[in-house]
C-alpha cells in the first residue's frame, strides 16, 4: 500500500451535517463518523458497558451438617476404589457400637 498525500488544502464532507471542512480540521468519532471540529461529540459514559460481578451463591463440594452429640452420631466413609472414581461412597462396611451396661431385674 502506498503513502497518502499530504492534503494540506484538501477538503472533506462531514458525515453528520454534510458541510465541507478542511480535512486537517476534521475528527473521527468513536462510532467511526468523520465530522467537523465543531460537531465532534465524546462518547457518553453510559454507552460504556460495565462488567458486573456475580455474587457467589453456593459452595463447591458442599456437605450436609453432621450433628455429633449425645443423641446422634453419623459416619460418612468415602473410598477411592470402585469404578475408578475418586470419592465414590463406600456402602459395604460394618460398624459396631455399645451403650454402657444393661441390668435386668425380675
Amino acid at each position: 500500500m502506498g503513502k497518502f498525500a499530504a492534503g494540506k488544502d484538501a477538503y472533506g464532507i462531514s458525515d453528520r451535517s454534510g458541510f465541507r471542512y478542511r480535512l486537517r480540521d476534521m475528527r473521527k468519532e468513536w462510532n467511526g463518523l468523520l465530522v467537523g471540529k465543531d460537531e465532534y461529540e465524546e462518547k457518553h459514559p453510559q454507552i460504556e458497558s460495565v462488567r458486573h460481578t456475580i455474587d457467589a451463591e453456593s459452595l463447591r463440594d458442599a456437605r450436609p451438617d453432621i450433628q455429633i452429640g449425645e443423641d446422634f452420631m453419623a459416619f460418612v466413609v468415602y473410598t477411592n476404589t470402585g469404578l475408578g472414581i475418586i470419592g465414590t461412597e463406600l456402602n459395604s462396611f460394618e460398624a459396631t457400637a455399645s451403650l454402657g451396661t444393661v441390668t435386668v431385674t425380675t
